[in-house]
């Protein structure tokens, strides 16, 4: 890529300094790429990482159904999660729990043929926990007011 052609802007750091975690895998979901917000995210360094499978931040329950939907992907070149966002758990390199959101995009090569996929993670654990618990807050409301109108009391 020219300079021009990313506005003087340095590719690496760009990718140091994106807040999320960018990780990008080739057609065997080896890793290739890893910046600085996927090692604050997961825990594991560059270098750690590199040549890794996902499988070190995705929980074992969740392996097969990753890979076959991955692999399906890399074999047609299409995923819906280019626009949609994919909300699923992860773990940390400590094996802390983590909710995570993604987008993914498809690289290919000069003919059209995925050559890797690039994920672009956001850490969604804290909004996933308020979440979880305004909902158990709501349940408990609406629990109390049907107790309330079965006993006869006007709310």
């Amino acid at each position: 890529m020219s300079e021009h052609a990313h506005g003087g802007v340095d590719p690496a750091q760009l990718l140091s300094a994106v807040g999320d975690a960018l990780v990008v895998t080739d057609v065997s979901g080896a890793i290739t790429l890893w910046n600085a917000g996927a090692e604050r995210m997961f825990g594991f360094t560059a270098a750690e990482a590199l040549g890794q499978s996902m499988d070190i931040f995705i929980p074992e329950r969740l392996r097969k159904r990753h890979w076959d939907g991955y692999h399906e992907t890399m074999r047609t070149g299409h995923t819906r999660y280019g626009s949609d966002v994919l909300r699923v758990p992860a773990i940390d390199k400590s094996g802390r729990s983590l909710s995570i959101a993604f987008t993914v995009a498809m690289l290919n090569d000069s003919v059209g043929n995925p050559q890797a996929a690039v994920a672009v993670i956001r850490d969604e654990t804290a909004r996933f926990q308020e979440e979880r618990r305004q909902k158990a807050r709501i349940a408990e409301l609406e629990a109390a007011l049907l107790a309330a109108q079965a006993a006869g009391l006007k709310p």
